[in-house]
């Protein structure tokens, strides 16, 4: 059995965390306008998920940072050119809490990426389950897991990028903020852009509060255009700190080589 969907191994980690039961927090993606969400995604590339956690699930999760037994590695961003602050990458079995999520956000995700790829003649297809696709991955030596979490202080900043990992990509990603802004820190804007064939870069800031979450495109996704779909390449960021802290929880749905 592939120890990634071992449900013991997965409950045993959830006690020792001591992070929220899953239902609820999955109650609320479901309750989701996800009609609304397909729409905002083909329209403009990011879609917000509003109040997917509540305030004591978000500081939950930003709690475990201290504790690296529950991360692969540690990433410093400027000893690597991303910018400043760090994350940590999740060790498997992932946190029930974190598993649930990224499993039910796939499900919902999966028709709208399978429909860009429709839409720009890319012949791959997403299964229906996450467990299916992360067996694709691990067929293909993409072993690594690469939910994320992120923590930046004042100064710190994320450049502009795009989470690719390997020859299998999910082509759309989820990020929640975990932090309150104006409370917890200032400035630490989520930032997007887009760039159209002979176009400028045309940037934009996607307002979060804690325990929201938005969805969006992780490299590209098509544009109607007169002729057809067109791919737009899209690359996300964060801007500069002014104050404070500020926690994020990544989930990006395939691993990594």
């Amino acid at each position: 059995m592939n120890t990634l969907y071992d449900t013991e191994s997965v409950s045993t980690m959830e006690t020792h965390l001591s992070l929220p039961d899953a239902t609820h927090a999955l109650a609320r993606i479901a309750s989701l306008d996800w009609h609304a969400v397909s729409n905002d995604l083909n329209e403009s590339g990011n879609a917000l998920l509003k109040e997917v956690l509540t305030p004591g699930e978000c500081e939950a999760l930003a709690s475990l940072y201290p504790n690296d037994e529950h991360f692969r590695s540690r990433v410093v961003m400027a000893r690597h050119g991303f910018g400043r602050g760090e994350y940590k990458y999740f060790r498997y079995p992932l946190p029930n809490l974190l598993h649930e999520l990224r499993t039910a956000l796939y499900e919902r995700l999966a028709p709208i990426a399978n429909q860009w790829n429709h839409s720009l003649e890319i012949d791959t297809r997403y299964p229906d389950t996450h467990a299916d696709f992360i067996q694709r991955c691990h067929k293909a030596g993409q072993l690594r897991p690469t939910p994320l979490l992120l923590q930046y202080g004042p100064g710190d900043y994320n450049c502009l990028h795009q989470d690719l990992y390997g020859e299998h990509v999910f082509p759309i990603q989820v990020a929640f903020l975990l932090s309150e802004p104006e409370r917890d820190f200032t400035g630490g804007e989520f930032v997007l852009t887009e760039q159209r064939p002979r176009m400028q870069s045309r940037p934009e800031v996607v307002p979060l509060h804690q325990g929201d979450a938005v969805a969006f495109a992780v490299h590209h996704r098509p544009v109607q255009g007169t002729r057809g779909f067109y791919r737009v390449n899209m690359r996300h960021g964060v801007s500069r700190l002014r104050s404070g802290r500020r926690f994020t929880f990544g989930i990006i749905f395939h691993d990594a080589k």
